[in-house]
């Protein structure tokens, strides 16, 4: 079935809207995004972990680990979890094969959700920037374009990932388990239950790579202003690469 996006102009705004408040009526998919990285800046900060100079500089720790794990946990969870959730729930019920013979097509829907998404996406983000800020003297990254790239960068890498789960799940339920098997995976490898330098040495280099760490990485050198690891941005780079070649080639409107 083609993909066609012959939506007139003034719908998309009227589309976005439905798909916020499809969005705004699952509870738990809108607030866990909202509540759990403030929960996150707050056990950093509070816990203080003992870290060496060459990893802080001269920022805190909030800013240089609690805030990128808050930013990477937000962008796990609306690309990996919710988006495709509510992708695959438009595909099992028949949604995008109805749309398929309308005038519209069922691309802009998917459009749409991805807009809505990354609505969460800065809705989240400045949350814990706001609590980081009032509740622990957070000030913004010394490099702040490199931290706006990354963030890009990284946003791209979810939400493709986020793409091939939907293509390959066939439930909603599907997705949902796929997206937070995915979560704690690279979760547990990058950093959210603790220093990932601790990890065996495989494992620490892989989780290096993988979005959630490369994500924190990326913007915990930006806050410090120095370089980030040239793996960590290959390893954003290819999973963008590959998340949309594998959404591109499984998924499917029916």
């Amino acid at each position: 079935m083609s993909a066609r996006t012959g939506l007139p102009a003034r719908g998309w705004g009227a589309l976005v809207a439905a798909e916020a408040r499809m969005v705004a009526r699952d509870t738990s998919g809108l607030v866990v995004p909202l509540l759990l990285p403030p929960l996150i800046l707050v056990m950093v900060g509070t816990t203080a972990p003992d870290l060496p100079p060459e990893v802080l500089g001269d920022r805190s720790v909030v800013e240089v680990v609690g805030l990128p794990i808050a930013c990477a946990t937000v962008l796990a969870l609306v690309g990996m979890v919710n988006v495709p959730s509510f992708v695959a729930t438009y595909r099992r019920s028949g949604v995008l094969r109805r749309l398929g013979v309308t005038p519209a097509g069922p691309a802009p829907v998917l459009l749409a959700q991805g807009i809505v998404g990354v609505a969460q996406v800065a809705a989240g983000i400045g949350v814990a920037f706001g609590v980081a800020a009032v509740a622990f003297g957070a000030g913004i990254p010394a490099a702040p374009w490199a931290a706006l790239g990354g963030l890009v960068l990284a946003t791209a890498a979810f939400f493709a990932l986020g793409a091939a789960v939907a293509a390959l799940a066939p439930t909603a339920n599907a997705a949902i388990a796929a997206g937070v098997v995915l979560f704690f995976g690279t979760g547990m490898l990058g950093g959210m239950f603790g220093d990932p330098r601790a990890l065996p040495g495989p494992l620490a280099g892989i989780g290096r790579v993988l979005p959630y760490g490369a994500t924190a990485e990326v913007l915990g050198t930006a806050w410090r202003g120095v370089a980030p690891d040239p793996g960590a941005v290959a390893g954003l780079a290819v999973t963008v690469l590959v998340g949309a070649g594998v959404a591109v080639r499984f998924f499917r409107w029916t």
